[in-house]
């Protein structure tokens, strides 16, 4: 008997087009037109977050200066051994480029660059280029040692060295408090030039007080707008948003006005008694104006959040505990907390890496005793134009910021967590 074989027929849309064709075509135009949609949104993503990051993770690598700028010194320097000083023909290099260097008017950003590693180094360079442009001939080991001591010396080479690379680290050990010792190993900064590390902890410390004192202060206002008559909790709305329709500036410096000294807590004190005229007390310029500004800047980024998932939470919960012969405290702690954990896991997230990052109210009202890292980011960035070591400084801020989010995940995990 012959086979027979059965073909499906292809099932066609009205102008002839198979269908599993037609489906392909349109799914394919729809992710087209969606992708379409969202570019504006990466486009977004791309310049105000990945390329900044990108570059700032770039600058607290790069060393690319001074192999640019002296690329022969720079090549002797990465066959040197590190032990002792260079030869003669590394000097005759070195005075060779020097003398370039400023005739093209480059030595001073070379000179800034190695004063970054090792104090005292721009004068030396900008010296001895002017003195070597005077020297006709070597031995040049001997002419540079005799402008300045410092040549004779094993460390000011090995610093030279490590700046020779195209890539470094020296700018995330100066973050963590460490150097290049003069023989390449990694030692520690002197205890009384350690300066990074504690304001990394102190800012930690401090945002994490922060936080707690906004869930503190945060969690009854929030309780109150979410079982009080709407009239009420609408009033309380208002006065929780308020601060967001008035200037950061115009509440930090409104703080400055509260705590300064002669301020208004400091007279009210006085008038009732609390505290003699001659003992008033320093709120302003130190950590405990930093505290409590930035606790009142970011309340509302912890009200919010808890509001929006207390009003999710049925008033028959309680009632139901109640019945059943709790009291109010074991309703409140048994039933009715453990459903806001969500609310207190977003707003202390919230409120927490936002604390980590600020920098206009420590500036304003922090003093010397209350900034934190970003202060003295902004500084590298403005002041002392050390941009590589700002650039470690807020990697490192930034890598620290994603290791506490992941620990949080692992602790709490970010399903739990919710804005409503």
């Amino acid at each position: 008997m012959a086979d027979v074989t059965m073909e499906r027929p292809v099932i066609q849309t009205a102008d002839g087009v198979p269908l599993k064709t037609k489906l392909r075509v349109t799914t394919r135009n729809n992710r087209l037109k969606a992708f379409g949609l969202v570019i504006p949104l990466l486009a977004f993503v791309l310049i105000a977050f990945i390329f900044p990051i990108g570059s700032m993770l770039l600058r607290s690598v790069d060393n690319s200066l001074l192999p640019s700028l002296l690329p022969r010194t720079a090549a002797a320097l990465q066959e040197w051994d590190g032990q002792g000083i260079p030869d003669e023909a590394t000097f005759a290099i070195f005075a060779e480029e020097m003398v370039a260097a400023r005739k093209a008017r480059t030595i001073g950003r070379v000179a800034t660059r190695v004063n970054f590693e090792r104090s005292g180094m721009r004068s030396t360079f900008t010296k001895s280029a002017r003195r070597l442009a005077k020297v006709e001939a070597g031995p040049w080991k001997e002419a540079l040692i005799k402008i300045d001591k410092k040549w004779g010396e094993q460390g000011t080479w090995t610093t030279l060295k490590v700046l020779s690379e195209p890539l470094t680290l020296t700018h995330y050990l100066a973050a963590l408090d460490l150097k290049y010792d003069d023989d390449l190993s990694i030692v520690s900064e002197a205890e009384d030039r350690q300066i990074y590390v504690p304001l990394f902890l102190r800012t930690l410390w401090v945002s994490l007080g922060i936080t707690v004192l906004c869930l503190l202060l945060g969690y009854p206002i929030a309780f109150l707008m979410a079982t009080l008559p709407v009239r009420i909790s609408n009033l309380l709305m208002i006065l929780v948003l308020l601060p967001f329709w008035t200037s950061l500036l115009v509440r930090t410096t409104s703080w400055i006005v509260m705590l300064q000294t002669e301020g208004v807590l400091n007279d009210i004190m006085v008038a009732l008694g609390l505290i003699s005229d001659e003992s008033r007390v320093q709120m302003i310029y130190n950590m405990t104006g930093t505290v409590v500004a930035m606790t009142h800047i970011l309340l509302p980024f912890m009200v919010l959040p808890l509001y929006s998932v207390m009003k999710t939470i049925s008033p028959s919960y309680v009632r139901a505990a109640r019945s059943l012969g709790a009291t109010p405290a074991t309703a409140f702690f048994r039933v009715y907390f453990p459903n806001t954990i969500p609310g207190i896991g977003a707003g202390s997230l919230l409120v927490f890496i936002l604390s980590i990052g600020y920098y206009i109210t420590p500036a304003l009202v922090g003093g010397r005793t209350g900034q934190l890292i970003s202060n003295l980011i902004a500084f590298h960035m403005q002041k002392s134009l050390n941009w590589g070591l700002a650039g470690a400084l807020g990697a490192l801020l930034l890598g620290g910021v994603l290791a506490l989010y992941i620990l949080y995940n692992r602790i709490v995990g970010v399903d739990n967590m919710k804005l409503g």
